[in-house]
């Protein structure tokens, strides 16, 4: 175990030393291809003022409790277990003002949104094209009956669903355009804010084909039953399309670091991502705490409340910026996970590797302020950087992505479990997650992370497969400090 003292100024070494003068490897990034495509969302209508979109999945059914496939069949009801989820979510959506709440038709839906809706005077407004994928013959099996009566082609659903066809159709295919008619709708309606109440893949394409992403995303960013996802558009001139920013991906009624399977898979191998919590800088407006500043009052509690959320997993090896604040919250995880056996979380000792990456440093430029959120927003987070410092930031982030995969091991037989969790501040963190998902240094502003947040990638493929966003910046450990999943836009700036 290394435990690391506040770091010094960059300097052009690789090592430095802990106070009990072991030695900690400084990994440096080199710059990389620029890379030059942009987000595609030309099919959105155009909008005349913001808008924020909160999706919701149902509560836990009947037939998710059974592992049925349930596709759009309406053959199952929320579970005990649903109903309590569904409740959950009203009490987290209990604050906050809706214009509309569309709904799917079937019935673990509506039931979910009548829960969350409560007394709330307006009607809830059905949309058949909100329903769940259609799966035809695969609907109400088992996965064992799947593969027993359907071989290759239920294989293929499970490798390759969207190019697979079943009884004639390609239900990934027609899921992606249902989603793009939806947003016609959606966003048409004048409210200011919007929820939409449905099913796990029907919001994994809304998501998808709000940030111009195709069907290759499918099972990419996970939906659990309840978990809340926020969307904001913003209006761009001259009517183009509105600018796209997932302010949140699927936060649960439940821990997003529990044992639940990803993807209808399990996945031992994972990496957090933990946003550094904030700093001086962070409570005078700038976008959170760079260089030598210290984790602030708020800050030490975020990191605490990181360290307390991670004490559900084993982690084997923390990465984090050799900047102050990072160092810190890192230090504040490893510190509970070695003394995880005193907490009571389990009678082992955990050994931890803890190392710095020069790649997940940031440049004092992103100290850059910003007069409010929605400003933010709508300059895409990170608009008022320089360009160049924005081309540095996405170069070095490739060889930091690769450095946190390495991390992870290749061979299943050696080593099957393996929790690696990166520290740092949100701007690198952004364009990790963009590295994850394969895309371009464009789609930056198309996510959104807070001081103490945390985002969870799955590999139940391991490395060399797909990854699985579990979540992204979830707040909810963090108890009252939390940042709420939806904030009014009455009367405000901020959006």
């Amino acid at each position: 175990m290394l435990l690391l003292a506040p770091a010094p100024p960059p300097s052009a070494t690789n090592t430095r030393r802990t106070p009990g003068g072991r030695a900690v490897s400084r990994v440096r990034c080199s710059s990389v291809r620029e890379l030059d495509a942009s987000p595609n969302r030309g099919t959105l209508p155009p909008l005349l003022e913001a808008k924020r979109v909160v999706l919701v999945r149902h509560g836990q059914s009947t037939w998710n409790a059974e592992g049925r496939i349930q596709g759009s069949s309406d053959l199952s009801v929320l579970t005990p277990k649903g109903e309590s989820q569904a409740e959950t979510s009203r009490l987290m959506l209990l604050s906050d003002t809706f214009d509309a709440c569309f709904i799917s038709p079937l019935a673990r839906s509506r039931r979910t949104a009548e829960i969350i809706w409560d007394s709330r005077d307006k009607d809830l407004i059905p949309d058949y094209n909100l329903r769940e994928i259609d799966l035809y013959s695969f609907q109400g099996l088992l996965k064992h009956e799947g593969k027993e009566k359907y071989g290759a082609l239920f294989q293929q659903w499970q490798t390759n669903a969207p190019n697979c066809s079943i009884d004639g159709h390609y239900p990934v295919r027609e899921l992606w355009d249902r989603a793009q008619s939806c947003w016609e709708r959606i966003l048409a309606h004048q409210g200011k804010s919007v929820l939409v109440v449905a099913h796990n893949a029907v919001n994994q394409a809304l998501i998808a084909t709000s940030l111009g992403l195709g069907t290759e995303y499918f099972r990419t960013l996970l939906q659990s039953n309840c978990g809340a996802s926020v969307l904001d558009f913003t209006p761009q001139p001259s009517g183009r399309p509105p600018s796209v920013c997932l302010n949140r991906l699927n936060q649960t009624p439940d821990s997003p670091v529990s044992a639940e399977s990803s993807a209808g898979r399990k996945s031992s191998k994972k990496i957090i991502l933990v946003c550094q919590g904030a700093t001086q800088n962070s409570s005078e407006g700038s976008l959170g705490g760079v260089g030598y500043a210290p984790l602030n009052m708020l800050g030490v509690i975020q990191a605490q409340k990181t360290a307390e959320l991670l004490l559900d997993l084993k982690v084997n090896s923390i990465i984090c910026s050799p900047q102050v604040a990072a160092v810190d919250t890192a230090t504040a995880i490893c510190e509970v996970q070695v003394s995880a056996d005193c907490l009571g979380a389990d009678c082992v000792p955990r050994d931890i590797e803890m190392k710095n990456l020069l790649g997940l440093e940031i440049d004092d430029a992103f100290q850059t302020k910003q007069k409010s959120l929605g400003q933010m927003v709508q300059s895409g987070w990170l608009g008022g950087m320089e360009h160049q410092k924005l081309k540095t930031l996405w170069a070095q982030s490739e060889e930091a992505w690769q450095a946190l995969v390495n991390e992870l091991p290749t061979n299943e037989a050696t080593e099957s479990d393996r929790v690696v969790v990166a520290v740092g501040h949100p701007a690198i963190h952004l364009a990790l997650l963009c590295r994850c998902l394969n895309l371009t240094r464009e789609y930056m502003p198309s996510f959104h992370l807070d001081d103490g947040s945390i985002s969870v990638i799955d590999f139940p493929d391991g490395p060399k497969g797909g990854a699985v966003v579990r979540c992204t910046n979830y707040t909810a450990h963090l108890g009252r400090w939390s940042i709420p999943v939806t904030r009014t836009t009455e009367n405000s700036d901020e959006l």
